[in-house]
């Protein structure tokens, strides 16, 4: 791991796994308009009469959590608005009962989902079913589970009854150290020191052979055990998906001022690696504005008592929903993190289809759960050249001429010689810039995104310009393969930048952004 090479010797250790992980469970038959339609059609429901049988499976289905409710002995509360705190609501229900574990409270409440309803097509004179955004009743069952922690389920009670799970890997790891009689301590959801974090850990990676499945389906049953038989006859199972992850690195210094006096030089390194300044945070909800200023009030310093709400500064980069971001938590933890919300960006190395006839191949990564263990295998890998990038320029002790020399050299790779590079030349530091990009990170980049930095102003429909646009860009991308500086992903036109390119990149952004004056005083 780069952060426990780079600085190993002032941390207690280092972990990484799922922070928050959001998952969906859906009846597919029921998930569109024209599945909807041949359930309809199977179970003998003329459309004339979906609104009133409709009505009546909600009233099943939020009796029945009512009903489990009392099993349960737990509050089922009505809230008035969705725009309520739910968590912390339920953490103060769940102090003030003394619950330590099991079922905390579920909350009723109106919130947007999108349903199916009848309408009339005034053209051909008949009903239609179309899905739209409409009110609907939503249950919450917040609990503490023995196993997994504080989390909760979300119920749609409405068609099409889909199910929402939010689960925390943190305070799962939490459960499991109880249980295997490690020590930590823990503030929110970061642990600030582990006794063992090699067996942490491996707690951690049991958590990626979970049969999710099964453990889903056994938390919607604990809320509604009569969903299964709502639709009765009709047997329906729901599918799981992952609509969003959280995959966090945590590096746990071993005293809040190590941290402090090392992260200012790494957030002006991620700094670097970033062309916006929007995608600066501070206290998750301040913005600079696009000239660089802080907008707002910022205070010196944010702390409390013991520390248990110590922030600093985020920086993020996204791409396409997915981001990689770097911050300090609890006034010792700094974590780098990878969420991803648009799988099909990656890809994962499975039959196509799943059908045992075909071969193996790269296939686009699925949200579903069989394909959870690679998205994480994606979100750690990010998270490691992430952390790469910002801290082989911080901590190197080569020069510039050094990391300069490199390249600065014609190079000859099997029939053809590639020219020198010249960092400082226009050309070329646009180049090193665009490799510099924080968001790189995430997935690497294609020939198009290359082109698009490059040629900002060319239109797509201009297809002249464009091909010479893109045969330009092809020459540059092999011209820093050549060098070293990219490697292309086995079976995809992606590239990823190497050590030896992030190095360069931010060395020769960094040097770019130097004053004279600054360098006088460093070479004095």
């Amino acid at each position: 791991m780069k952060l426990m090479d780079a600085y190993g010797d002032k941390a207690w250790g280092a972990i990484r796994g799922l922070d928050r992980i959001r998952l969906r469970g859906t009846f597919r038959w029921l998930a569109s308009e024209r599945g909807m339609a041949t359930f309809l059609s199977s179970a003998g429901i003329l459309l004339k009469d979906f609104g009133n049988w409709a009505i009546k499976k909600t009233q099943q289905v939020r009796a029945a959590c009512e009903d489990r409710a009392r099993e349960l002995g737990i509050p089922f509360i009505y809230l008035r608005s969705g725009a309520v705190d739910k968590e912390a609501m339920a953490r103060k229900v769940a102090a003030d009962n003394g619950v330590k574990s099991g079922s905390v409270c579920m909350f009723s409440v109106v919130e947007r989902c999108l349903s199916p309803t009848v309408v009339g097509n005034r053209a051909t004179k008949c009903l239609e079913l179309r899905f739209r955004p409409r009110q609907g009743v939503w249950i919450y069952h917040y609990w503490d589970h023995p196993q997994l922690g504080f989390g909760h389920v979300r119920l749609q009670s409405w068609l099409p009854m889909n199910v929402n799970i939010c689960l925390n890997g943190r305070h799962w790891l939490e459960r499991q150290l109880g249980q295997s009689r490690i020590a930590y301590a823990k503030d929110g959801n970061c642990f600030t020191w582990i006794a063992d974090c090699r067996a942490a850990q491996e707690l951690m990676n049991q958590q990626l052979h979970t049969d999710w499945p099964l453990l889903l389906d056994g938390l919607v049953r604990e809320t509604c055990p009569a969903l299964g038989t709502v639709l009765a006859p009709m047997d329906l199972h729901s599918y799981w998906s992952a609509e969003e992850t959280e995959w966090a690195t945590d590096l746990m210094f071993r005293s809040c001022s190590d941290l402090e006096r090392l992260y200012p030089s790494l957030l002006r390194h991620a700094m670097l690696i970033s062309d916006s300044p929007s995608v600066l945070r501070f206290l998750g909800n301040r913005q600079v504005t696009t000239s660089g200023h802080p907008r707002g009030r910022f205070p010196a310093e944010v702390l409390s008592d013991h520390r248990r709400r110590y922030e600093g500064v985020r920086i993020k980069h996204w791409i396409n929903r997915n981001s990689v971001k770097m911050y300090n938590k609890s006034g010792s933890v700094l974590r780098v993190e990878t969420t991803i919300n648009n799988t099909r960006d990656f890809k994962v190395f499975r039959r196509p289809g799943d059908d045992p006839a075909c071969l193996p191949s790269w296939q686009k990564l699925r949200k579903g759960v069989s394909d959870l263990h690679r998205r994480c295998q994606v979100s750690d890998a990010a998270n490691e050249r992430y952390a790469a990038a910002v801290v082989d320029t911080a901590t190197s002790s080569q020069t510039l001429q050094d990391v300069v020399s490199k390249v600065s050299r014609p190079v000859t790779s099997p029939g053809r010689r590639s020219r020198a590079l010249h960092p400082l030349a226009p050309d070329d530091h646009l180049l090193l810039t665009f490799l510099a990009k924080g968001e790189l990170a995430v997935n690497g980049f294609r020939n198009r995104n290359l082109r698009a930095f490059l040629f900002p102003h060319i239109h797509p429909d201009v297809l002249e310009k464009c091909r010479r646009a893109a045969a330009s860009t092809t020459r540059k991308i092999r011209l820093l393969r050549a060098h070293g500086l990219i490697h292309k992903l086995p079976g995809t036109n992606r590239y990823v930048v190497t050590d030896a390119g992030r190095l360069l990149a931010t060395a020769t952004v960094a040097a770019a952004h130097a004053t004279i004056q600054k360098l006088e005083e460093i070479a004095a």
